[in-house]
């Protein structure tokens, strides 16, 4: 089966819809085990007292051909069908292991529990983590999976919580949804998460799965091959497949030398540069105060927005940025574009960050009091935020840290938790982050999608919410300091040296065509 690509980058999608069992969970080897361990019993029963002897399920071609993905009564049924047997559907109170549909089905879950009981449940961390940080880009996930045991294994793996949207088999039954390869299960999915299918991917191991995320018209669907299926999914119509979800959407083109190329996507457009301090400018160090902007730095950033706006948008008070950088020309966007100041009049601070300063210092005086005998933490009041950080805490106290910081929010309510670099951003509640502060400033120097390329360099989670709003129109280039985190930025660098070479290249590229313009004779021929 094939099927028109449409070039969607991964990323540029809103929701993803994971299967459980193969994808998430190490489980569908006891799930195999356990159809094993049911139909084996099953035929030698059959061919009892006859002298002959049945063929043995198949844990690789078998399970994959019948019943992985489906709901269970079908695998039964396929499977017997596929040695010319057919039984009686029989009840759902079939005690397990009796010759009906049902009863067979009923002894395949007996062993399940039991293996699972003792082998218990296993994750694929790298698909694990995948959910956890699309959750932190702003994305929707769901849950999928045709096994009536999903709520048994999420809580055993750990999992519970994580989505935005849960059906299982439970749920199929009950809304009376056909299994797969019919696409029922996953079309719920996306109307729980509000989402059309053309902007969700499914993410899928079984060959039934990949069948239904095509057939259901997704704007992507990814195949895991967990051993020796890539061929099959790659029929099935899966778009890319994978044998390790920790190399998807992570593959970004290196910044290193790009600007030729950033300037030629600009054209026409004058460039506009959006900077992230901490972890960007400077590196990364173990207390606020000793992050210093190098000699070298302040001078290209001088050049730089002597030759087109440059704006420095950090957590930090806009007045702390302001005097690290100690450069005036530059627009200065603190606490996340909270409070933000500017030449020629450019300005603004937020009312509802205003409104929240009562509560900030209530919350501010309530993790002193509950972490002043933590070694290691700083509690870190700014104007509109409070910063928590724990680099340099002992990991044995870092669970209590957590604990602290949730049982202040849950009591002071109106602030919310933006995890960052070893540290804990606690902003008020309300619709603003990077990427609006970007927008704001975008549309007080009148900048359009026809007039302006902005280009942000970041780092941290926190650039995320600019890295989505630049997405599309300018360039996103995450600053990335040895993780391999999934990123809606478009490019990469290394680190803050390879920033300084790279803002270095872009003024030199810039200015050239200004020597050029005064170098030109007045009168040409």
């Amino acid at each position: 089966m094939t099927r028109e690509r449409t070039g969607t980058s991964f990323l540029d999608l809103e929701a993803y819809i994971f299967d459980l069992d193969g994808v998430l969970t190490q489980t569908a080897r006891l799930h195999a085990a356990a159809w094993k361990g049911m139909f084996d019993e099953f035929l030698r029963g059959r061919t009892a007292g006859t002298g002959g002897e049945a063929a043995p399920f198949d844990e690789g071609d078998d399970y994959q051909a019948y019943v992985d993905g489906k709901p269970r009564a079908e695998g039964v049924t396929g499977f017997l069908a596929s040695r010319g047997i057919e039984l009686p559907p029989g009840d759902p109170a079939d005690a397990p292991g009796r010759e009906t549909v049902a009863g067979l089905g009923q002894r395949k879950n007996e062993l399940f529990h039991r293996l699972l009981q003792e082998q218990g449940v296993e994750v694929y961390p790298p698909a694990v983590k995948m959910v956890r940080e699309l959750r932190q880009l702003g994305k929707k996930v769901a849950l999928v999976t045709s096994s009536r045991n999903g709520p048994l294994i999420m809580a055993a793996a750990g999992l519970d919580g994580l989505f935005d949207a849960v059906i299982d088999g439970n749920a199929a039954a009950e809304r009376g949804l056909k299994g797969k390869p019919s696409p029922d299960i996953f079309l719920e999915a996306s109307r729980l998460l509000s989402v059309s299918p053309e902007v969700a991917a499914i993410v899928e191991d079984a060959v039934a799965g990949v069948e239904a995320g095509v057939a259901g018209g997704f704007g992507c669907v990814l195949g895991v091959d967990r051993g020796g299926n890539r061929v099959r999914l790659e029929q099935a119509g899966a778009d890319v497949v994978v044998s390790d979800l920790s190399r998807v959407g992570r593959g970004l083109p290196d910044a290193t030398g790009a600007v030729p190329c950033l300037l030629q996507e600009a054209g026409g457009r004058k460039l506009m540069v959006f900077l992230d301090y901490d972890g960007t400018l400077t590196p990364i160090v173990s207390r606020p105060e000793l992050a210093l902007l190098s000699p070298t730095v302040r001078e290209t950033l001088a050049r730089l927005a002597a030759l087109t706006p440059v704006a420095v948008v950090s957590g930090r008070d806009v007045a702390d940025v302001r005097a690290l950088v100690g450069l005036d020309g530059l627009i200065y966007a603190g606490n996340h574009g909270l409070d933000i100041q500017g030449p020629r009049g450019v300005g603004m601070q937020s009312e509802e960050g205003t409104a929240a300063l009562p509560l900030l210092a209530e919350v501010e005086e309530a993790l002193w009091a509950k972490l002043e005998g933590v070694g290691g933490v700083l509690v870190e009041r700014k104007r509109f935020s409070i910063a928590v950080h724990y680099r340099l805490v002992d990991d044995a106290h870092l669970p209590f840290v957590e604990q602290v910081v949730d049982s202040v929010l849950s009591v002071h309510r109106g602030l919310r938790d933006v995890p960052g670099k070893k540290v804990h951003d606690l902003r008020p509640d309300i619709a603003w982050d990077k990427g609006r502060a970007m927008a704001w400033l975008l549309r007080a120097q009148g900048a359009s999608r026809h007039t302006v390329f902005p280009l942000y360099l970041g780092d941290d989670l926190t650039d995320e919410d600019a890295f989505r709003f630049v997405r599309g129109w300018g360039a996103g280039i995450l600053v990335r300091d040895g993780d391999d985190r999934l990123t809606l930025a478009t490019m990469t660098l290394a680190g803050t040296q390879e920033v300084e070479q790279f803002l270095v290249q872009l003024a030199a590229q810039l200015a050239e065509p200004a020597e050029n313009a005064r170098e030109a004779p007045e009168d040409r021929p």
